[in-house]
């Protein structure tokens, strides 16, 4: 995705890692503008990779549904690669706007790539408040700490 002109945020499990965490993720999540244009491009970038919408019984094919995206907030993909999350709106924190306007910045594949902050992300992870969320605070809380000494 990274090159497919597609502005996103990294949150979720794999951003903890990213900042550190040991906890194992199966799944990305992304923060980013649904929206027709988002959309379109996205279809591009993950062709290949057969996305289908891992939330309908028939798995319906995500290059084909939905035909129009207005209105989407969230969208839950399997692909050949995984599970793909695309979401509009981090949980306790806000939009993709909020989200991006305080995410740091790491280097992955070569690429410069967005990742939501490890206080957003602490913040997100208590709303959240299941237990796989929590036993993540406090990893990032520890990591936190050494960050800031």
């Amino acid at each position: 995705m990274l090159e497919g002109d597609v502005n996103f945020v990294i949150v979720g499990g794999f951003a903890g890692v990213l900042h550190g965490a040991s906890l194992v993720t199966r799944d990305l999540d992304l923060c980013l503008l649904v929206d027709p244009t988002t959309i379109e491009r996205l279809r591009v970038i993950l062709k290949d990779l057969h996305p289908a919408h891992r939330m309908t019984p028939n798995k319906i094919s995500f290059l084909e549904f939905p035909e129009d995206p207005t209105g989407v907030q969230n969208i839950y993909l399997s692909t050949d690669c995984g599970i793909l999350d695309l979401i509009s709106n981090v949980s306790g924190i806000g939009d993709y706007n909020r989200v991006a306007s305080s995410a740091c910045e790491i280097e992955l594949f070569g690429r410069t790539c967005k990742v939501i902050s490890i206080d957003d992300l602490i913040q997100s992870k208590i709303h959240m408040g299941r237990n796989k969320d929590l036993a993540m605070v406090k990893e990032l809380k520890v990591i936190q700490e050494k960050i800031k000494k």
